[in-house]
Formats: C-alpha cells, structure tokens, sequence
C-alpha cells in the first residue's frame, strides 16, 4: 500500500476508534472502565470494554475464548487453530502486518511478539496493545489471564478459568500419587535435541509429579535460559526413564525415536516409555496446561504398570 493510503487508513482506523464523549462503562461483572492492566509493555489503559478484539498470539487466543471473551473477538492468526470456533486469519504474529492489523478496525490488539515497531503503530492510532511472552512459570498463566479478564470485562470468567486449572492440575497430579517420584525424563522440543529444564514453565509442570530432569546439569548456570540443545550420547548416557516427545507435529514418534543410533539400549526405548505429546498443547502456557498434566499422569501410570 502507497504511503498516502495508508495514512488515509491510519486517519480511518482513528475514526473508528475515537471516545465518545463518555467512555465509562460497566461490565455483567461490574467492572467499570477504563481499567489499567499491567503487560510485558508496561501500564495498559483500555477506555472501554473491548468488542473487536485481535490475537496474534494462538495462547492469548485460548486463554480469552477459556474466560468467555470470545464472542469479542474477530480475528486471530494463522496459529491459532484452537478452540475449533476462533476466527483463524492470514495475519501472522510472527511478521505481523501493520496495514492489514488495521483494516480490521480493532479496538483491542492483543500479542506475544513485537518486530520493531507494532506496538508503536498501534498506540499511535489511539489502539490499546497487550503484549504477554510465553510463561515462565505457572503463576504467569494465571497472571495472564487476570489480566485478559479485565482488559476484556471478564472478570468473572477470568477467575473461574484459573480456578479450573488450578483445579485440573491438582487433580492430575493427585491421580499419580507418588508414580513420578524419583523417576528421570528427558523433554524433546526438537529433533536436534533442544530441551527444557526444570527451570521452565513446562520443566516446573513435571516438577509437580516429582519427575527427575535429565537435562537439568545441562544448563547449571542458566545461560541457555533453561532451554539448551544437548547431544544424542548425553541423552543416551543419561538414560531416562520416560521419553516426551513434544515434536510429534514434525515428524517424531516413538517409531522414529526407536531407531535412532544407539538409543535401542535406552531403558525407555527397550520398554516403549515414549510418550507422544500434543505439540500444541505442550508449547502453549494457557488453559491447556491441564491436558498436558493428564498427558504426563497417563505415561506415568503405564510406566507403573510396568
């Protein structure tokens, strides 16, 4: 788009955006607005309850369609495939689109990534952005979501989405009894043996069940961010117990495991403790961290069985 048509949608999009001459309003949960949110962007004020609402972020999509703000949502991108009903788009949160952002006329962008200069763009047509990285840790889930509750008006659905997954994770790891203590894993992310510490979000999950982190003298001193990319003989001298395979979506199975060099002496692979995870729902730090808790019990009671 030339330089002057995109002022002409700049100039639109403020239109559309501008205040009425009183912006307060109350939600069914009797929050008023505006209200002030804190984001990885610093202080966020929203004037008024959010109705067109984008997400270029596929956990930011589920966490809003889990406190009930889905109906206010009208687009997201090309990740997020969950739940079934979002309004999946071709915008991209990893090259995000300034100019087709803005043809959509939102009034709320919410996202986990900035190239350089979206959040600038945004803010300067007057259109508030929420910026949230991955997790760190569980308490950043449930932070997020607080956050995403009144940004949205959904104070109510907020509260009782993190009450759920507090709730789920009790259960699934209530339901293991002490299966994981003790026991070693090794976490793939990819298949050049990228993996995850127990100083991650998803490492603090296994955690949970008492699981022993092979990786975890991998990264003593934290320079890889608890996510480093360890060898083929280290995972094999290792030995874990369990295998989870959080790249099934790109080609990885405990079949494709199996017949790897030298892994046919693994305890793991010599007892079929190779657990496919859903990629999706293990790389996302939202609503779905129960389902991942449930993927963890169930390898953990058929290594049990034996």
């Amino acid at each position: 788009m030339r330089k002057t048509a995109l002022i002409a949608a700049l100039l639109l999009v403020v239109a559309a955006c501008a205040p009425s001459a009183s912006t307060e309003t109350t939600t069914q949960s009797g929050l008023e607005f505006p209200v002030t949110v804190e984001t990885d962007n610093g202080s966020v004020t929203i004037e008024k309850r959010p109705e067109a609402i984008i997400s270029l972020s596929s956990t930011a999509t589920e966490m809003l369609f889990h406190i009930g703000a889905g109906p206010q949502v009208i687009a997201v991108d090309d990740q997020s495939n969950y739940p079934a009903g979002a309004p999946m788009t071709d915008l991209s949160g990893f090259t995000p689109n300034l100019e087709a952002i803005l043809s959509l006329e939102p009034d709320l962008v919410v996202i986990f990534f900035d190239p350089g200069d979206l959040i600038a763009g945004l803010e300067t047509v007057g259109i508030p952005v929420l910026s949230y990285g991955a997790a760190i840790a569980i308490d950043d889930v449930y932070r997020q979501i607080d956050a995403l509750g009144m940004a949205t008006g959904n104070v109510a659905g907020a509260a009782a989405s993190n009450s759920a997954i507090e709730a789920g994770l009790e259960a699934a790891v209530a339901a293991s009894g002490d299966d994981g203590e003790g026991v070693t894993y090794y976490h793939e992310i990819s298949s050049d043996f990228y993996t995850a510490t127990s100083s991650t979000f998803f490492g603090e999950i296994y955690g949970l069940f008492g699981l022993v982190n092979i990786a975890d003298s991998a990264d003593p001193d934290g320079s890889a961010f608890g996510y480093p990319q360890i060898s083929s003989e280290y995972i094999v001298t290792s030995n874990p117990d369990i295998i989870f395979l959080a790249n099934v979506l790109y080609g990885e199975s405990a079949g494709t495991v199996a017949v790897r060099p030298g892994w046919d002496v693994m305890t793991a692979v010599q007892s079929g403790q190779i657990a496919e995870l859903d990629s999706d729902v293990a790389s996302r730090g939202g609503p779905r961290i129960v389902e991942f808790a449930e993927s963890v019990a169930d390898a953990l009671a058929e290594y049990a069985a034996g």
